[in-house]
């Protein structure tokens, strides 16, 4: 008893004047509490409830004579009572037991004082098969309602059970026998205690002289010896479902396996009872004849308050306190005072421990508890205890901030205790990326590799979670650490950090390789992005066997033989890594014609083939540059695109690059090159396509920066652009090539352009030297297709002062004789149409001046003999009147003839208005004065009329205005 501490964690309530109201006038014999009252049963047989504070409610008359014991229920509203009445007879016993519902009160008069609780039924305790006996303890345990279970123990060791729904009196009654001495004082029962565990039913009984345990959910019941000594004050039940017992020497704790830990209290227990987790106990002190109230904290081996008191007769718990009731009707209300005060007083006095042993105790949360450690490591810090200061404040992780903590001791330069904390931190997943960073920086300067080790490499499952995993990289890499910092980023799966560190300081390049193929596909492609530059540097050739595995089907079984576009959409496209070929193009070239040859239908076939035609025109092998800018700026190759006469005279210009004849090795892989590209521009555009896979704005650029002479005339031909094609001839000088190239272009029965043959013979008309033999082959191509008229051809080479007559004589010869043979020919065509001209004249005349004479017989309609009304016309057709219709004016046989001539005339007409038709018309033809001549022929451009006046002028006016036009239109034609 001398090492228990005493305080005064409770207080009295109420100032002391707490007693039992004079309204309950008897004796108290029995007390309960439950559902916010005090009940209290007098030997008068009156029962009053009171309520906070002591203060009286109501009272009614239980019983006729006294109230012996009573108990209020929990669950319902109910109380239970056992009290004598009238003696009806001698046989039975006036001990009854009685059930009051105190919900239903029924007011008798207008004074609180008689209302009065419905009974609802009445039990006869005792019966011939249950004797009659002295009652020693009462119990009842509330069951699924409406079912109770009321324990009766007796001065005969024998205990009366009463189970079932006692309202309706729907029970069984069973008697239980505990001891069965001759000596009533050691076999009385003392005390009962149920104990409900799960479906498990157990009821505790003691006597002076034992201490028993009866199993009711066994039937029969069986009972437990647990001791062999008893006691002979009353009991109470923890919450842990332990029977207590009070003896003069000590008090003990039973289980259902027998007796427990006991705590050696002196002095005779005149009380005990359970109070949150306190042991309650009035102990009467034989020596002086005092009473004292303890409350003991049996978990922290404290007295939480004492207190000397009266004789009490009864103790009750209610409304949050502890009620003591003396004999002499006072009453003591000790309420437990709040954590806060409890704590203040404990801090006072320094009693660190114990406040951290009250708190866990009674269950405080996490951040109390938390603060009470803060505060005792607070104390200790400040008494340079370090370690034991360290110890507390690693149980407030989670609820003290850790900067607190960490800055205490970064002042007192304690690196280990330190780091003791940050360990915990990020045991218990609380670092942050500041705590990782100087955790690790304290293994560094530390030099403790192995607690390094054990951090960065622990098996239990969580060490990637345990910290920030980047964090920790840094650090490792910074301290050169670069073993931890791989194994780090290998097991979180930190690949990016992996392959810096391969790469960047192990410099182990085959492994960082290994690790790439051994990721899954995307991964691996990001991965491949960031670091190729330097793997490509190093390992050029294992670096695009992997791209090669990436971008294409290699290592893809599940998808092999399937080699269509939808699936190859899905892999990584070779331009993606283009950027990691920076400074290396010669692998860059590998790495595409690769690709290319082992897939021929990629869906950026147009950005490959636009990559390796700059690669192989190139004069010096280096990175697409032009492709780089596109990529980078948009930048538009279309927009540059220049004329094909100017690309071609730079082409000239730069076609006279210096290239160091010794070094025949790279003038060998130029060559090698360029005719990989001219095999490409030919391969990506077949015949039968019309767009090839490349750019062709491009193309054309690249074969003109790098004087690529064959790729600009593939171009050229297969866009159509003759002109283009014969201009690099010309700017090349070379005559023979361009005799060739106007044969193969300027056959227009093969879809060529014949005009290719006048720009061929002024070139040679301007070239200012003796090119006589060109000039006559081409001559002969001209007179072949007439291309050109011979005054055209005689003012074009009269301009080369090297030429002579002597070339054209033979041309012009012909020329002529062609000429005189069609002007004989037109002289008799103008002969025979002024003979017709005549005759027509002279028909006309006829017509108008003589009569004609109409001799058919028949109708020419409808061949019958032509007989009268008949009409006839001047073309020498009749016709009966019948036969006509009502058509009279217009023979039925020549009228469709006229009505084509007169349309074809007004059609000539309209299309007249039409000037750019007739322009049109002019331009496409080879001979646009025969354009001409046919309109004039027609009347359509010379129309004038012989009316009045009026109409005279207007046909003059209109013939002027005509040959304004014509005039116009032979001025346009000889500018064209």
């Amino acid at each position: 008893m001398y090492q228990w501490r005493k305080f005064e964690f409770f207080e009295e309530k109420y100032a002391g004047k707490c007693s039992i109201p004079d309204e309950v006038a008897c004796k108290v014999l029995c007390c309960s509490s439950g559902r916010g009252k005090v009940i209290v049963g007098c030997d008068d047989g009156t029962v009053s409830l009171l309520d906070r504070g002591l203060k009286f409610n109501y009272g009614f008359q239980a019983h006729s004579s006294s109230v012996l014991f009573l108990q209020q229920l929990k669950q319902r509203n109910f109380l239970v009572t056992i009290g004598e009445d009238e003696q009806i007879s001698r046989q039975i016993s006036p001990l009854c037991l009685k059930v009051f519902d105190l919900d239903k009160v029924q007011q008798e008069g207008t004074s609180t004082s008689s209302s009065t609780p419905e009974c609802i039924q009445i039990l006869r305790i005792f019966t011939n098969q249950f004797p009659e006996a002295k009652i020693k303890s009462f119990l009842v345990l509330e069951e699924a309602p409406p079912i109770l279970l009321i324990a009766i123990g007796l001065d005969n060791g024998s205990i009366y059970c009463i189970k079932g729904d006692i309202a309706r009196e729907r029970i069984t009654r069973f008697k239980l026998q505990v001891d069965n001495l001759s000596d009533k004082t050691q076999s009385a029962i003392t005390g009962l205690g149920f104990r409900v565990d799960g479906q498990s039913l157990q009821l505790f009984a003691v006597t002076p002289s034992s201490v028993s345990l009866f199993s009711l959910h066994n039937q029969p019941p069986t009972r437990q010896i647990l001791d062999q000594i008893g006691s002979d004050v009353g009991v109470a039940m923890s919450d842990r479902l332990e029977l207590i017992i009070g003896r003069p020497e000590a008090v003990y704790f039973y289980e259902v396996d027998g007796r427990g830990p006991c705590w050696a209290f002196e002095g005779e227990k005149k009380f005990l009872g359970w109070f949150r987790g306190y042991l309650l106990c009035v102990i009467a002190d034989q020596r002086n004849g005092k009473n004292t109230f303890n409350v003991y904290d049996l978990k922290n081996r404290l007295i939480a308050h004492s207190l000397a008191v009266k004789d009490v007769s009864h103790m009750l718990c209610e409304w949050g306190n502890i009620i003591l009731i003396m004999s002499d009707k006072s009453a003591l209300c000790i309420g437990e005072k709040d954590m806060e005060s409890k704590l203040d007083m404990l801090f006072k006095k320094n009693l660190y421990t114990v406040a951290i042993n009250l708190v866990q105790s009674q269950q405080a949360d996490a951040a109390a508890t938390a603060d009470v450690l803060r505060k005792y490591g607070d104390h200790l810090y400040s008494k340079q205890d370090y370690d034991e200061a360290m110890a507390q404040y690693i149980h407030t992780i989670g609820h003290l901030e850790p900067s607190y903590v960490i800055q205490k001791f970064l002042d007192a330069q304690r690196i280990y205790n330190l780091t003791n904390y940050l360990e915990n931190l990020h045991e218990k997943g609380l670092a942050s990326k500041d705590h990782t960073t100087l955790l690790l920086n304290c293994y560094t300067k530390l030099k403790d590799v192995e607690k390094l080790n054990v951090f960065i490499k622990s098996e239990d499952g969580v060490g990637e979670h345990k910290f920030d995993v980047e964090t920790a990289i840094r650090v490792c890499r910074a301290a050169n650490y670069h073993e931890h910092a791989l194994y780090v980023a290998k097991k979180a799966g930190r690949h990016e950090w992996y392959l810096k560190i391969l790469l960047e300081d192990l410099d182990r390049y085959d492994e960082a390789l290994q690790y790439i193929s051994s990721l899954e596909q995307s991964q691996a492609g990001v991965t491949v992005k960031e670091y190729g530059k330097i793997l490509i540097e190093h390992k050029p050739v294992e670096t695009i066997e992997i791209l090669m595995r990436l971008c294409t089907e290699e290592g893809q079984s599940s998808k092999k033989g399937s080699s269509n576009g939808a699936h190859l959409s899905l892999l990584p496209s070779p331009v993606d890594f283009l950027n990691i070929f920076i400074h290396h193009p010669q692998s860059l070239m590998d790495f595409l014609e690769k690709y290319t040859e082992k897939v021929k239908d990629s869906p950026a076939q147009v950005e490959i083939n636009n990559t390796l035609l700059e690669l192989y025109l190139s004069n010096d092998l280096n990175f697409p540059s032009m492709l780089q800018t596109n990529s980078n700026g948009d930048f538009d190759l279309r927009a540059i695109r220049p004329s094909g006469v100017a690309v071609m005279s730079m082409a000239v210009s730069n076609g006279t690059c210096t290239v160091d004849p010794k070094d025949s090795k790279k003038e060998k892989d130029r060559v090698e090159r360029r005719q990989k590209g001219l095999g490409l521009l030919k391969s990506a555009w077949p015949s039968d396509v019309e767009h090839p896979l490349y750019d062709v704005d491009l193309a054309i650029i690249l074969c003109e920066m790098n004087a690529f002479k064959e790729g600009l005339l593939y171009l050229y031909e297969k866009m159509k652009l003759y002109k283009e094609v014969i201009a690099c001839y010309m700017q090349a000088h070379d005559h023979e090539g361009l005799i060739a190239c106007c044969k193969r272009l300027g056959d227009s029965g093969k879809g060529g352009d014949p005009s290719l043959w006048a720009d061929l013979l002024k070139y040679f008309g301007e070239l200012g030297e003796d090119c006589s033999k060109e000039v006559k082959e081409v001559l002969t191509y001209i007179e072949r297709d007439d291309i050109l008229p011979p005054i055209i051809v005689l003012q074009t080479l009269a301009r080369n002062p090297c030429l002579t007559l002597s070339v054209i004589k033979d041309y012009i010869a012909r020329k002529l004789e062609q000429e005189s043979k069609l002007i004989e020919e037109d002289r008799r065509s103008i002969e025979k149409y002024q003979e017709e001209t005549l005759a027509m004249r002279k028909e006309i005349e006829d017509l108008r001046t003589n009569a004609r004479i109409f001799q058919l017989s028949k109708c020419t309609a409808c061949t019958f003999t032509l007989d009268l009304p008949a009409v006839h016309f001047m073309c020498m057709h009749s016709f009966h009147q019948r036969c006509l219709g009502d058509n009279e004016k217009e023979c039925p046989e020549c009228a469709p003839e006229y009505r084509s001539v007169i349309e074809m005339k007004r059609s000539l007409e309209q299309n007249s208005r039409d000037q750019d038709r007739f322009y049109q018309q002019v331009k496409s033809s080879r001979d646009g004065f025969s354009v001409i001549a046919e309109y004039f022929g027609k009347g359509v451009i010379s129309k004038t009329t012989n009316a009045s006046g009026v109409a005279n002028r207007s046909g003059s006016a209109s013939t002027s205005f005509a040959n304004f036009n014509v005039a116009i239109l032979v001025k346009r034609i000889f500018d064209v």
